[in-house]
């Protein structure tokens, strides 16, 4: 029975959830390092919230990891790279808290355009302070959202409807899909100059840390008011302190921050000006539910029928694509482990071709599967749909991938390209009746062959005697051959052929067929 580690308070819908699938769970608090260390030796799979570092050291000590889940939307408490060299599965639930998160983002707008905590707070004080918490509208003002994701596009549907200008800035999103919102596109510097309200939706990354600081600050409108309900750090604290006591910002509204909880010195806590609240924007009993059952079930599709969704560090398909997929993966991983054994030398290079009919599904799965097949060949430690890319990057081996709609000679055809410093080498391949792999093209030289068991291939030139000296002498060693496919460019030119066995050649007789007259190379495969 596999084992899942379960901390930081899932709700109980998430943990029956788990069991039912058969799993062993563990619920434990949250946990310094060095107790999640020991808590994590045996499991298989570790699901946490916000509280928990899922440090390199406790991706270590899993030693039979397979998967860790975030029931959130970040996953900046996981070291992801660390997680991702091991092969195991990061995943999060991107949806279950949007519409939580967006209310909360159009409340904290409310009450910093209204000062309503403020007020709320000295009428509880005993003092009605009438004129010192008069407010601003909505109406017709321009709010800024920077990360038009889920989130953000949630929060622009709520904030159209209080009749507000909203734009938005999103490097990833085109105009049309932003405009099937109701939303302009700008540039970053637009946004920050005509904005009355910025709301960041982003998460938090190398790139997006103090993604608003003192200098984006200083482009503002004077007097503009910030949002931030998406992860502490996105915006420098000190930054925001110093531009509200000068009075470039008016106020600020925020549900994250940099360290959690919050220092009781953290000179945020002593500006009027600003709103705060103790990371609550995803903490509603539907989200809570939704996030706990989603994570439950996400890691459940992992350990117990190898499907992945929502991974950060894998592609991502559901149960259906998938299956239509299946026979395109045994594909690519036998192609990419038939490139790596008829290469010689150093990779440096992957070009990766999808034609067809299979340009339309999730090549980017497929191109993890064929890197997969491609390492294991070339390395001890285990590869996985996981690592696959890491372990390519890491070693220098640039993977490029193009698609097309048109396929000359096949429904769908994928074509790979291996370049080492020692030269090149193609492999194309196709499926027949749409699920039985077939390799169809070697270096350019058209074949059917089926891509199984032991294959003994090589090139020679087309004269007669080549294969009946070849079949003879893997007779006189009672080797049976079980197929047998050719492929030339013409009459009396070069040819390649493959010939299926039903044992492996030992290594002095497949010198004995390099050493053949006509004879270009010789290499027996094992797929």
């Amino acid at each position: 029975m596999k084992t899942v580690i379960v901390t930081d308070g899932l709700q109980e819908i998430g943990i029956e959830a788990l069991r039912r699938e058969g799993l062993s769970v563990e619920v434990v608090p949250t946990l310094t390092e060095p107790d999640l260390c020991v808590a994590i030796a045996n499991a298989d799979g570790l699901i946490v919230r916000s509280a928990t570092k899922v440090t390199a050291k406790v991706i270590e000590a899993g030693r039979q990891l397979q998967v860790v889940g975030r029931a959130g939307a970040g996953v900046d408490n996981i070291d992801v790279e660390a997680a991702t060299e091991r092969g195991i599965v990061v995943m999060n639930t991107p949806g279950a808290n949007t519409i939580a998160v967006a209310e909360h983002t159009i409340g904290l707008l409310l009450a910093l355009a209204r000062k309503l905590p403020q007020a709320h707070g000295a009428l509880k004080g005993g003092r009605w302070e009438k004129e010192r918490f008069a407010g601003i509208e909505l109406y017709n003002k321009v709010l800024g959202i920077i990360g038009l994701g889920r989130i953000g596009s949630e929060v622009a549907r709520r904030a159209l409807g209080l009749r507000m200008q909203v734009i938005a800035y999103d490097p990833y999103l085109t105009a049309e899909a932003a405009q099937r919102i109701g939303v302009e596109v700008v540039e970053l510097d637009h946004l920050l100059k005509q904005a009355d309200f910025v709301s960041i939706h982003v998460p938090l990354t190398a790139e997006t840390r103090n993604f608003l600081g003192a200098g984006e600050m200083a482009k503002m409108k004077d007097g503009v008011r910030i949002i931030n309900c998406a992860r502490g750090g996105v915006i420098s604290e000190e930054a925001l302190v110093n531009a509200i006591r000068e009075g470039k910002v008016a106020g600020a509204a925020l549900d994250v921050f940099e360290r959690e909880p919050l220092p009781p010195d953290h000179p945020l806590l002593g500006l009027d000006e600003v709103i705060l609240t103790p990371h609550l924007a995803a903490s509603t009993e539907e989200a809570q539910s939704g996030v706990a059952l989603a994570i439950a079930q996400q890691v459940s599709d992992v350990l117990v029928r190898g499907l992945v969704r929502n991974a950060v560090n894998v592609p991502s398909v559901d149960a259906e694509t998938l299956k239509e997929l299946r026979p395109y993966l045994t594909l690519a991983e036998k192609m990419g482990s038939f490139l790596a054994q008829m290469a010689e030398g150093r990779m440096k290079r992957v070009r990766l071709e999808y034609a067809g009919e299979v340009a339309t599904l999730a090549t980017p799965v497929l191109t993890v599967t064929f890197l997969k097949g491609l390492l294991n060949v070339i390395l001890e430690e285990n590869v996985s749909d996981v690592n696959a890319p890491y372990l390519a990057k890491v070693r220098g081996i640039k993977v490029v991938e193009t698609n097309t709609a048109e396929s000359e000679d096949y429904a769908s055809l994928l074509a790979a390209e291996l370049e080492t410093n020692r030269g090149s080498w193609r492999v194309a391949g196709t499926l027949f009746h749409k699920r039985e792999p077939r390799i169809v093209r070697i270096d350019g030289y058209p074949l059917e062959a089926v891509p199984s068991g032991w294959m003994l291939v090589f090139s020679n030139l087309d004269v007669p005697g080549v294969i009946g000296r070849i079949g003879t002498l893997c007779g006189r060693h009672q080797i049976n051959i079980a197929g047998m496919q050719l492929g030339r460019e013409r009459r009396g030119g070069q040819a390649v052929s493959i010939l299926n066995l039903d044992d492996p050649i030992p290594e002095a007789i497949l010198r004995e067929i390099r050493a053949m007259p006509d004879i270009g190379f010789a290499k027996v495969v094992k797929l």
